[in-house]
């Protein structure tokens, strides 16, 4: 699995975590859903991914975008 896939699904998984919590536990959850929104639209513009970094540093594949 590529670094651009990895990127996808845990920000998918995230984001649907989260709703899910904030449904059910907590309507603060909802911070965290948006702050990985903003962030998938911010990379999309400048290319810049923390968990992209991370994921480089401990030798998984690259992929197109990052």
């Amino acid at each position: 699995m590529s670094i651009d896939r990895i990127v996808l699904a845990f920000a998918g998984f995230m984001i649907v975590g989260t709703l899910l919590l904030g449904l059910y536990v907590s309507p603060y959850w909802f911070w965290f859903t948006a702050f990985v929104g903003a962030n998938l639209f911010q990379s999309a513009f400048t290319g810049f991914c923390p968990l992209a970094l991370i994921l480089k540093r401990i030798g998984v594949r690259p992929g197109a975008a990052f």
